[in-house]
């Protein structure tokens, strides 16, 4: 058996930078990867679904080209070059990472899927054949999640797609059906309407990402309808069938029984974690209902010494969050520092477009929570940036503290809105008040001079 200081169980955004960490610093370290270093992000996340985005957002202006005064010719999709756009700038961030760590010193790269036969030993089954069997006085679980298929009839009788296998659909699809209006759902429907595809969104709520503020879930449906995207509310997905041109899916909204046929179904409905192959139960390892690692504050199962990070154990599926789960037990094993995941900001963006970026409370948390709240609201159509750019859509929104000021959330829909609301999200961390913003001195004409404008409505108040 082959014992090593720390075995960390997927090389993820928090395995592997925890992995190069740990090795750096003079401890021996096992990295245990089914498939590709990078993980969920680098593989089948962020990387490709936010390139192909970009070659979406090429084609919109393209189309766009008379408003700013080009002429240009009719747009044609070439699919098969965007996909192989897609691959290679995967391939290049894989790449470096891999033999990033293959290069480090006290890091042993193990290809193979781990099951543990106690809390301190696991056994691998290794892609090129046979079993190792290594043993560590930590471990920590990385091995993030899949997407989940609903268990709707018929789901195993037809060609559906997923948010990997639809990156490498090479032809505009005819008619994209999607069932789910979160947002994977949300991304591929923008991008392959702008692909040149029919696209309809099914959605079992009564509207688009429920959590967010009402005025904020109408805005992006509309937003997306005036994109061409269509949408289905309140809908129960019943059946899958193959018919003699696609796939049939049946549906009932309203009581009424309705069926549309697809050239192309992606199911988008939620994801689950990659738990099944790991033998929890013989390392005590405690999962809730659905399969998610069980941690505390700390990041420690119910299995002294052993761990989980990033999407596994649950929470907000993020990349940024699963490397801030790294930077936790970096500090804490490295540094002697109380880190702790509980008091930290969320921030997320959609990458529709306009983005939609968010971090802190919406004004309906603030309310729920019973917080004396002002709210600040500006539409990108008084943003003098985004009518240069002839980019007008959206707002930017950010909530209050009413006594001392402090900015308690922001939500920005808009162009760049991701990047805008960092820069809230700046502020809060410094807990700046919002009068600083409001007075700061920002370079004309760019984006970042609507924080001084969002806030003048509340001196006025």
């Amino acid at each position: 058996m082959d014992s090593f200081d720390t075995l960390i169980i997927g090389a993820g955004q928090a395995g592997k930078p925890l992995a190069l960490e740990l090795a750096r610093a003079g401890r021996t370290v096992a990295l245990v990867e089914r498939e590709h270093v990078g993980g969920t992000c680098i593989n089948v996340g962020c990387t490709p679904t936010k390139t192909m985005v970009a070659s979406a957002r090429v084609a919109y202006l393209a189309r766009r080209a008379a408003d700013f005064g080009v002429r240009a010719g009719a747009v044609e999709m070439d699919m098969v070059q965007v996909v192989q756009r897609k691959r290679e700038i995967v391939e290049r961030f894989r790449k470096y990472g891999t033999q990033t760590v293959q290069r480090t010193a006290n890091l042993e790269l193990i290809y193979g899927v781990a099951r543990f036969v106690s809390a301190r030993e696991v056994e691998v089954a290794l892609a090129d054949g046979g079993t190792r069997r290594v043993a560590a006085e930590r471990i920590v679980i990385n091995t993030g999640g899949r997407p989940a298929v609903p268990p709707v009839p018929g789901v195993n009788k037809v060609p559906f797609l997923d948010s990997t296998s639809i990156m490498e659909v090479q032809e505009v699809p005819r008619h994209l059906v999607i069932v789910g209006g979160g947002y994977i759902g949300l991304e591929f429907a923008q991008m392959f309407r702008r692909f040149g595809a029919a696209v309809t969104v099914l959605q079992r709520d009564d509207r688009l990402i429920p959590r967010e503020d009402a005025d904020v879930s109408q805005a992006v449906h509309d937003l997306l309808v005036e994109d061409g995207v269509r949408f289905e509310f309140g809908v129960a997905v019943e059946r899958f069938a193959k018919a003699a041109e696609g796939i049939d899916v049946s549906f009932t909204q309203g009581g009424a029984a309705r069926t549309l046929n697809a050239s192309h179904l992606l199911l988008a409905s939620g994801r689950r974690p990659n738990t099944e192959a790991l033998n929890l139960a013989a390392a005590g390892i405690a999962v809730d209902t659905t399969g998610y690692i069980q941690v505390d504050d700390t990041l420690q199962t119910s299995a002294a010494g052993v761990y989980a990070v990033g999407d596994v154990k649950g929470g907000p599926a993020f990349t940024h969050i699963s490397y801030d789960d790294y930077r936790v037990l970096r500090d804490r094993w490295l540094h002697g520092l109380d880190a702790r995941i509980g008091q930290r900001l969320v921030p997320n963006t959609m990458f529709i477009d306009p983005q939609l970026g968010q971090v802190g409370l919406t004004e309906t948390e603030a309310k729920k929570r019973g917080l004396a709240v002002r709210v600040a609201k500006l539409p990108m159509g008084s943003v003098a940036r985004a009518l240069e750019m002839s980019e007008a859509r959206g707002f930017i929104k950010v909530v209050v503290d009413a006594q001392s000021k402090q900015i308690l959330g922001a939500t920005v829909l808009g162009i760049e809105g991701g990047e805008l609301m960092s820069m809230l999200q700046i502020a809060m961390l410094g807990k700046l008040p919002y009068t600083v913003l409001k007075e700061a001195v920002f370079a004309h004409p760019t984006l970042a001079e609507a924080l001084n404008n969002v806030f003048l409505a509340l001196d006025k108040g």
